[in-house]
């Protein structure tokens, strides 16, 4: 018999960390790790209930080995990857933690950061020397406060210039840092003499990053375009904060006659499905309460489950009805993505393609189609949790095919490699400047352009110091624990 708790929607539900971003294929997963203190006894009773767990709620119980062939009393997080199937190509998301408190701020979007997001490219034909070139800056963290912006460049933390060998620990290790920031000049990337010190802080990061509106009236253009990091509805003080943002944001594209979107989820990792609910409905065209948004795919146990309590439908989510959507005035929507765009950002993208054009412009999304839910003791024996795999999504069509290390290939294929990066809405910004053009909008012929750099990526991955970045796709409210 299944066990079923529901969790609050907002404060008791957390998950693991995990990046994946990367594409490389020589690149393992980077999971979390803890130094495993407990006793033998301890462990045992751990990963008997990690056992449990898995072979109930994971999507591939069936492929869990036999629980007396494993050890039982080697640490948790060893014996958790011998539960996980096909690690490297199939669930690359399911992951442990010891410290399942410390997670439930961090899923909320609060966390200790300077409020940093940052690529990592080489600066010197040797490939000895590295910068961190600032994607984002989380708005009032310690980093904005200090001065830091979208476009500066970090080439040296505490004195000491990057390298593919220490940046990790520079950038990572210290809870004060003084950064020094690099120019381009004549082609090349070096020290100046501008220091800012910041120090580390725990921050509740808006997922609305920026929004504006762009007016082409000669060429018949109201273009929307919103940065948007996270999906997370709310806070501790407003569970739906976040959400409401999105719709007063939508409610001024409405009143402002927009007909063209650019919605940027190239930082964007993912998070709670009912924001990205929220967000397709203020999209979709042509849709209502009663169209289907997504469905989702459980083990045979909970399919059976859920049917029997709700019907045969059970599985299918519709969206939502919203007052601001601006579907009717759209024929297309442009999404501009990287390697780090994730699970409910993918299914934003994937959940509106049966109702609209939705144009890809960037470079591969990480490709998780998977949804799963953080999972604690209910005895309250230990801080351990499971970040567990339950099901994947599909669209109303039932496609779902964009689950694997190649995430979904953009329609129009542009690496973010140009820096120092021009500002959000900047219209001769890299990735919107590509959705202009498929526009029909030419780039301004007036003005001096700033001076740009091609560099080379040290690792197709996003880095930040912004614990939310976990590309994970959370199912609201959902089982805290689950027994046979």
């Amino acid at each position: 018999m299944l066990y079923l708790k529901k969790l609050n929607l907002l404060f008791a539900l957390a998950f693991a960390v995990l990046v994946v971003g990367c594409k490389e294929k020589d690149v393992q997963p980077d999971i979390l790790t803890a130094t495993d203190s407990t006793s033998v006894s301890d462990r045992q009773a751990i990963n008997a209930w990690l056992y449990e767990v898995m072979d109930d709620a994971y999507f591939w119980y069936k492929e869990l080995p036999a629980e007396s062939s494993l050890d039982a009393t080697i640490s948790p997080l060893d014996y958790f990857e011998k539960l996980v199937y096909q690690r490297e190509t199939v669930d690359r998301f399911s992951a442990v933690t010891d410290d399942i408190d410390a997670l439930q701020n961090e899923f909320n979007g609060i966390s200790k950061i300077f409020g940093i997001s940052y690529s990592l490219s080489y600066i010197d034909d040797g490939k000895s020397n590295i910068a961190a070139f600032l994607n984002y800056v989380v708005k009032d963290s310690p980093a904005a406060v200090a001065g830091l912006k979208r476009g500066d460049i970090i080439l040296k933390v505490n004195g000491t210039q990057l390298t593919q060998g220490n940046y990790a620990t520079l950038l990572s290790s210290n809870e004060t840092v003084a950064v020094t920031l690099g120019a381009l000049q004549d082609s090349k990337i070096v020290a100046t003499n501008t220091t800012y010190s910041i120090t580390k802080a725990e921050v509740t990061e808006d997922p609305v990053a920026f929004s504006t509106v762009i007016s082409k009236p000669a060429l018949g253009k109201t273009i929307g375009y919103l940065v948007y990091t996270q999906f997370v509805p709310g806070n501790a003080a407003d569970q739906d904060k976040y959400d409401n943002e999105l719709r007063q944001i939508f409610a001024d594209f409405k009143a402002k006659g927009v007909n063209e979107l650019v919605l940027d989820l190239r930082l964007n990792s993912g998070g709670y499905i009912s924001s990205a609910n929220t967000l397709a409905s203020l999209i979709g065209k042509n849709i209502s309460a009663s169209k289907t948004f997504y469905k989702e795919q459980w083990n045979d146990k909970y399919i059976a489950y859920w049917q029997k309590q709700n019907g045969a439908n059970a599985l299918n989510y519709n969206f939502q009805a919203e007052a601001n959507n601006i579907g009717s005035n759209l024929n297309r929507v442009f999404v501009l993505t990287s390697n780090g765009t994730a699970s409910a950002s993918e299914l934003v993208i994937n959940g509106l393609k049966p109702y609209m054009n939705v144009v890809t412009i960037g470079e591969n999304t990480a490709g998780k189609n998977l949804f799963g839910s953080l999972i604690d003791d209910d005895q309250e024996r230990w801080k351990w949790g499971v970040y567990v795999m339950l099901g994947q999504t599909a669209n109303a069509n039932g496609e779902s095919d964009y689950g694997t290390v190649d995430g979904m290939t953009p329609n129009y294929i542009v690496e973010d490699s140009k820096v120092p990066y021009s500002a959000f809405g900047d219209e001769n910004e890299t990735l919107l400047r590509k959705a202009l053009e498929v526009m029909g909008i030419p780039a301004a012929t007036t003005g001096r352009t700033a001076a740009v750099k091609t560099v080379e990526p040290f690792r197709k991955l996003l880095r930040d110091d912004l614990q939310l970045r976990k590309n994970l796709m959370i199912k609201d409210g959902i089982l805290k624990a689950l027994n046979q």
